[in-house]
């Protein structure tokens, strides 16, 4: 109802002296504010993901309200409004397939609304990097706090977290979990509001939003629950006032060596492959690409640093108590980029300047190595071979050290109903040294990359002692979970990546150390069985339409194509088009969609 103009603007509509000003300010009195802070510059949005269906941002509301007051204090006015939210245990076919959905559903409430800022308020999984992608596209400055892990509990003696859940639901498949303990681990399992309690996905993209300089220093660790928390969020409230008045536009943290830091942080802790896929998508909103080369020298040359479940023992409150996030910048510093901003406008040579000698590194306890004595070489693995032309990535520090080279013979599995209706049969062609191929459940084929790439151990093997086997999929696994699992195989199945042409008994060779997983498979023998491959079908209507026409592969983050910001224009054929491709410019790194051949 604009009676000025209809382009998108800031929050300066709110002190306009015309018409438009006017209206917006009459129907802001309408929800109570009064005539003094109306007129207030500039104007935050809180963008919440709260939802009763996503239980781990269900405490946003209290740091909505904190985040309120530090906008107030800055003297800006807060506005909070919502978006959807991914919850990753309560959305099918996965969280994933609507990240993208809700990176358009926050540029577009960021771009349309009377707003100069914005605070974004998120938690599980894929909320965090379809705020920070959305953020990014819409252009203006973005502060993040997250939820917060939740509570440890106590269960029968020993602190219990969302990883231990793994390996009781593998006992109750092969009986060995009575109705009373499983009812009696389900009351102790979750007991509190926020994220998984371990470096799974959640707190990894937490970390990563640290180091981007999205969210302030020492922001992704503290509970859910505690009282620092709030002081987090209403600190953020400042810093967008700040970032504001200082033009700080979120595409300026996104850069080559904030995207390389992040990532060797990852590595470094130990933390979710998914985080990969996320980054690759961050990267692709800022006109930037990861491509699997450089992310394998990067992760071939960053070792583990944090024995934190579920690569290693401790608590995520040990590792806070180390120093967090800044304390494994601070050992990392020799292999990063410490001039890069952090979301408080220092650099982060600044913050690990300031961060106690003392506090950097608890050896003593173990939970963070210095970086000359690290954990292990590395923690994760980028892979590319004849199996994954494109790419694949393996967590190094959740898998077993004997499996790291390995050669096996294949028993597929196409698509998780293949996997319950065959796994435990007794009569399944499977050892010890079989590769266990899950195929069918990429970005397209899942659709969504449904965390199902854990494939369980057969019930025979798993009753005669074995507990790890070589697992190699186009789907995802969840960042609490553990294994030697090759995830993210790309090409996938389904758009006609050699993972579509595997057959039981094929053998398959996995060297972590030279970076391969390959198919030893003769190229003749596969151009046969490629010729009589039947292409999947796609969508008829609604949001899976845009999705299956659209959405790219792992090696370019599972964005749109038409979200990335080289995105040319809808004269280019669909993402889905087998002719479609994406070429580097050689110039500046930068991507563009190239004519079919």
């Amino acid at each position: 109802m604009s009676q000025k103009d209809v382009t998108r603007g800031g929050g300066a509509l709110f002190s306009d002296p015309g018409p438009d000003g006017f209206l917006h300010r009459a129907f802001l009195r309408g929800e109570g504010v009064p005539f003094e802070e109306r007129t207030r510059r500039p104007v935050v949005g809180i963008c919440s993901s709260w939802s009763e269906l996503n239980p781990c941002n269900a405490g946003l509301r209290e740091l909505a309200a904190a985040a309120k007051r530090g906008v107030a204090a800055a003297g800006g006015l807060a506005l909070e409004f919502p978006t959807i939210s991914l919850s990753e245990p309560f959305s099918r076919p996965s969280s994933m397939y609507l990240r993208n959905l809700m990176s358009i559903d926050v540029e577009e409430m960021i771009s349309s609304s009377p707003i100069d800022a914005v605070v974004l308020l998120g938690g599980c999984d894929k909320t965090v990097p379809a705020q920070l992608m959305g953020a990014i596209s819409a252009g203006k400055p973005a502060v993040l706090v997250t939820a917060g892990p939740r509570p440890v509990s106590c269960w029968r003696g020993r602190a219990t977290t969302i990883d231990d859940a793994w390996p009781l639901i593998e006992r109750r498949r092969l009986g060995e979990v009575s109705d009373e303990e499983w009812r009696d681990a389900e009351e102790n399992l979750v007991i509190g509001a926020g994220t998984c309690n371990v470096l799974g996905t959640a707190t990894t993209m937490a970390a990563v939003a640290e180091v981007l300089g999205f969210a302030s220093p020492g922001s992704a660790l503290p509970p859910a629950a505690d009282l620092r928390r709030r002081a987090i969020a209403e600190r953020a409230g400042e810093l967008a006032v700040a970032a504001f008045h200082e033009g700080r536009q979120p595409a300026g943290l996104v850069s080559l060596a904030s995207l390389e830091n992040a990532f060797r942080v990852v590595c470094a802790l130990g933390g979710s492959t998914n985080a990969v896929v996320h980054l690759e998508a961050i990267a692709g909103r800022a006109g930037l690409h990861l491509d699997a080369a450089t992310l394998r020298e990067w992760a071939a040359a960053t070792p583990l640093l944090a024995a934190v479940r579920p690569s290693g023992d401790h608590l995520l409150s040990d590792l806070e108590e180390a120093g967090g996030v800044p304390a494994v910048v601070r050992e990392l510093a020799p292999l990063l980029d410490l001039d890069t901003p952090t979301a408080d406008g220092r650099s982060w040579k600044a913050v690990v300047d300031a961060v106690p000698k003392e506090a950097a590194v608890r050896t003593g306890t173990g939970v963070l190595a210095p970086l000359a004595e690290p954990l292990a070489a590395s923690g994760m693995a980028v892979l590319t071979g004849s199996l994954a032309p494109d790419g694949a990535v393996l967590k190094v520090s959740a898998a077993s050290e004997r499996l790291l080279r390995h050669r096996g013979r294949a028993v597929v599995f196409d698509g998780i109903d293949d996997v319950n209706a065959r796994i435990d049969d007794p009569e399944l062609p499977v050892d010890a040294d079989s590769v266990l191929v899950l195929r069918g459940l990429g970005v397209r084929g899942g659709p969504g990359m449904p965390e199902v790439g854990h494939v369980p151990i057969p019930a025979k093997l798993a009753r005669q002692g074995v507990t790890d086997m070589v697992r190699v999929s186009d789907a995802r696994m969840s960042g609490t979970s553990s294994g030697t699992v090759v995830l993210h195989v790309a090409p996938e199945a389904a758009a006609g990546g050699p993972l579509g042409l595997v057959r039981d008994g094929d053998m398959i060779t996995l060297d972590v150390e030279a970076g391969t997983l390959d198919l030893e498979v003769d190229p003749a023998e596969l151009n046969a069985r490629r010729a009589s491959t039947s292409p999947g079908g796609t969508a008829a209507r609604g949001y899976d339409w845009i999705y299956q026409r659209h959405v790219l592969q792992p090696s370019h983050g599972c964005d749109f194509d038409f979200l990335r910001a080289d995105f040319i224009g809808a004269d280019q054929p669909a993402a889905a088009d087998a002719s479609r491709t994406v070429e580097a410019n050689a110039g500046d790194g930068r991507l563009r969609a190239g004519p079919p051949e």
